[in-house]
């Protein structure tokens, strides 16, 4: 299957049992149509399929239904990729186990928290997939991740987090520790040769854009001195620090892995986290930091960081209480040490998600091209990286990240 064909086998039989058990006094579909659902640039990791379903009710009235279909890249690297980690195994047990589990606790003391769409399993499916209720039908959107999120977007996105991190550590004090495919994201041994030959390339991409930035000469030295321990560094901040309020990360927390859906008057009224691919438990700064960096506004980005610091502390303190956590709960002082300890996280989201983040949409923004060494692969992390947006960004964040002990190199 080329990526931007639908495959053969996802046809109207596929759905026939999630239509049984989903719309009440199902018939028979009457129309089918699957269509690529997300645009270049907005989705790098899957394909991912919007299908529009007609169908029959008993009383002979229709109703339109839609689902949301997410499906392996059938490129070579991308194989090879899905046998260290299977992406997709991860998501469905987060969909199937995990978030139901997380949901669950808060219904136990009479509070109604969901976190994102239903997911649905499909018989005779050919590949890996994940198929998921169309959020689009509710409402949902996404924010324009160019512009970034302002306050009160990021303040529901904090408090969605500081749910989702409150109840994923209590359920590891009542059920235990998580299954072990959830626990260490990308950082796993085996991948570390192919993420080191990946950064090798990025990382010569990102020391010569940053040659061109205004007052690089106060950062460039620490940045050329980090090239080659990028990938140790990584690893080391994987390793979990037992005596550290630990969660288990959604790890993929940028703005289009967040959806939002409003009221009549255009007032946030839900927050759902989509995208369970790369969940990692360990310090909740992964989370804090990758959010931060990559999806707010400019103008807050830096300026309100510790605000929002505080903002996801007070509600992550007050739900820890509501489900009553029994451990000590974290300090806001405990959150703040976190993120200056894991300060090198930053510079890693700075570097990598924050660039895809802001750049404009463009049909050469594909999986190959941003890992691969190819000409276009090149380019299109030349493009990355020197995009005017992402250089007002970048040019700011690195002086703040220095200035926090982020690129020390000990």
């Amino acid at each position: 299957m080329a990526d931007s064909k639908i495959p053969e086998w996802i046809k109207a039989e596929l759905f026939e049992d999630v239509l049984k058990s989903s719309v009440e006094g199902y018939s028979k579909v009457s129309t089918f149509k699957a269509e690529l659902g997300s645009a270049a640039g907005d989705n790098y990791a899957t394909v991912m399929l919007r299908v529009h379903i007609e169908v029959e009710l008993k009383d002979g009235k229709t109703k339109k239904v839609s689902y949301m279909v997410k499906l392996p890249h059938q490129n070579e690297m991308f194989k090879e990729m899905m046998k260290r980690t299977n992406i997709f195994d991860i998501e469905r047990t987060m969909y199937n186990e995990v978030v139901p589990e997380m949901e669950a606790l808060y219904k136990e003391v009479g509070i109604e928290i969901t976190f994102g769409a239903k997911s649905y399993d499909l018989k005779n499916a050919e590949t890996d997939y994940v198929a998921l209720e169309d959020l689009g039908i509710k409402g949902f959107k996404n924010a324009n991740r160019l512009e970034g999120l302002d306050q009160a977007h990021t303040e529901g996105v904090l408090r969605k987090l500081a749910q989702w991190h409150a109840a994923s550590a209590v359920r590891i004090t009542t059920r235990g520790q998580y299954p072990e495919i959830l626990l260490r994201g990308f950082f796993k041994e085996e991948n570390k040769p192919m993420m080191a030959e990946m950064m090798d390339g990025m990382g010569s991409r990102f020391v010569k854009s940053c040659a061109t930035y205004e007052n690089n000469e106060l950062y460039i030295d620490r940045v050329k001195a980090l090239k080659p321990l990028f990938v140790d560094k990584c690893f080391e901040f994987a390793k979990v620090d037992p005596n550290e309020f630990n969660v288990l990360n959604h790890g993929d927390s940028w703005s289009n892995n967040i959806m939002f859906q409003y009221d009549a008057f255009g007032k946030i009224k839900e927050v759902f986290l989509v995208d369970y691919q790369i969940p990692r438990y360990g310090t909740v700064a992964q989370d804090l930091l990758y959010f931060l960096l990559s999806s707010t506004k400019l103008e807050d980005k830096l300026s309100k960081f510790d605000y929002y610091i505080k903002v996801y502390h007070d509600s992550l303190a007050e739900h820890l209480k509501i489900l009553k956590y029994s451990k000590p709960i974290p300090s806001l002082r405990d959150i703040h040490l976190s993120l200056l300890k894991h300060g090198f996280f930053g510079y890693t989201v700075a570097t990598g998600v924050m660039a895809i983040v802001l750049l404009d949409p463009t049909d050469v923004a594909s999986f190959e091209n941003f890992i691969g060494d190819t000409e276009a692969g090149v380019d299109f992390q030349m493009q990355l990286y020197n995009s005017p947006r992402f250089r007002k960004h970048i040019q700011a964040v690195l002086p703040w990240l220095m200035n926090r002990g982020a690129m020390d190199i000990n």
